[in-house]
């Protein structure tokens, strides 16, 4: 890639921020035949990370971009999801995910996040999008017809538009908006080995499976073909609740697994114990754009990872940005019977006035999932219970977000309706039938 920057042309969008979210932007972008050149802070592009799950949500637009069938070879479609308690291994509830597909028309799958990636750092370069390394955006100001980024070296880099997709520590977040990141005191450990390492450990390679218990939850799945297993160990740190500074330790994380069942102890046991990562959120904002500055993926929504919705609704935001571009773009061309520049503030207006409400409604509902998914005692009992009366091909929790991306606020489709703990009956451990409600606050 390229290490300085280009002024032969100046480009129609900047991109600051070379991850999933940025990378997919700009692809989206250029599609529509516009000028993009992207800013990358590191000396490469390149991501850190092992699996990520694609819901059909995404790869909806994967296929419209002619990328599926290249995921579809470097990953792993999987034939079930299946929840199970972390203490004594019982299944709980799934989904089967081949009739998934049916209902949406696309597969739910899953990919190494070097892979996505590298797809879409390919779709740029074959898109024409001018790929920048070594380009460290220090500040953002609006100017005449358009925006400017300020670069530590001293330089200036000027657009008509500008996406901040600079991900979770945004600095365009922090000048712009200036809220702080909240902590969920939950730490992640992952690892992907080779599949012949964990065959022994009772675990399934054809399915997504979630172990989940107090305070706690064990994440499953084969990845590159099946040739790769990844695995995801989440825990609440005692640490962090009591304000250290060096929370989420792997002394934390054999003790917060040492009571689950033997399936999770063998994974834990291989995790990855140089690095963890510490799950941080922000509380969702209404307002994404600022003049000609627009907030894109975690820069704009970053969710806790519960609902597996991260790089889906930042490849999401970028599909939404360009639909409206050219949806209005041909508005003005038939009305004035040819082109022009585009009418970047009312795009904006119609990203944000779509985009908002339902990463709202993913960032709360990740919350709230994560919450339901690490209950201890009678609220673990009941939760379990639930899960089980759960038909298997009930979508009322699916459809609202695996469906087709909305553009407009009227096609988003209703949320689910929440069903609460309190209305479980279950067995105690002791056989002993409880009555619902009962011993919850």
């Amino acid at each position: 890639m390229n290490s300085a920057a280009t002024t032969a042309r100046q480009p129609d969008v900047l991109v600051v921020g070379g991850g999933i979210g940025g990378l997919s932007a700009a692809c989206a972008l250029a599609r529509q035949g516009l000028r993009v050149r992207v800013l990358e802070r590191t000396k490469e592009f390149g991501e850190v990370g092992a699996g990520l799950q694609i819901a059909p949500n995404c790869t909806r637009i994967l296929a419209e971009y002619g990328l599926l069938e290249e995921a579809r070879s470097l990953g792993v479609v999987p034939e079930h999801m299946v929840m199970r308690d972390a203490l004594d291994s019982r299944e709980l509830t799934r989904l089967d995910l081949r009739d998934l597909e049916r209902r949406y028309g696309f597969p739910y799958m899953v990919i190494h996040r070097t892979d996505l990636h590298a797809i879409f750092l390919r779709a740029c370069e074959h898109a024409g999008v001018e790929l920048l390394t070594d380009q460290d955006v220090v500040g953002y100001e609006n100017t005449e017809g358009g925006a400017r980024v300020l670069l530590r070296n001293g330089r200036s880099e000027f657009a008509p538009l500008v996406v901040a997709a600079d991900g979770l520590h945004s600095v365009a977040r922090r000048l712009l908006v200036g809220d702080d990141l909240v902590s969920s005191d939950y730490v992640a450990y992952r690892a992907a080995v080779p599949i012949e390492q964990v065959r022994d450990n009772g675990i399934s390679e054809r399915d997504v499976t979630v172990y989940i218990g107090p305070h706690c939850h064990f994440v499953q799945y084969a990845l590159r073909r099946g040739d790769m297993f990844n695995q995801v160990a989440v825990f609440r740190s005692p640490k962090a609740l009591a304000g250290h500074a060096d929370w989420g330790t792997p002394d934390e994380l054999d003790a917060a697994f040492a009571p689950a069942c033997d399936p999770v102890r063998r994974g834990v046991a291989l995790m990855w114990r140089d690095r963890w990562w510490q799950m941080l959120d922000r509380d969702p904002v209404e307002n994404w754009v600022h003049g000609r500055i627009v907030l894109l993926g975690d820069a704009a929504h970053p969710p806790l990872q519960y609902m597996a919705q991260g790089a889906i609704m930042a490849i999401e935001d970028g599909w939404v940005l360009a639909r409206h571009h050219a949806r209005h773009h041909a508005r003005r061309a038939a009305a004035a019977g040819a082109g022009g520049a585009p009418d970047w503030d009312a795009v904006l207006a119609a990203y944000e006035a779509v985009r908002v409400e339902h990463c709202r409604r993913v960032q709360n509902t990740a919350r709230a999932w994560g919450e339901l998914w690490h209950v201890d005692g009678v609220r673990r009992l009941q939760r379990n219970a639930l899960m089980r009366q759960r038909d298997a091909y009930d979508y009322s929790f699916t459809d609202w977000v695996y469906g087709p991306t909305a553009l407009t606020p009227d096609e988003e489709p209703p949320m689910f309706t929440p069903i609460p703990l309190s209305s479980a009956s279950f067995e105690d451990p002791d056989g002993a039938l409880t009555v619902a409600g009962r011993g919850t606050s």
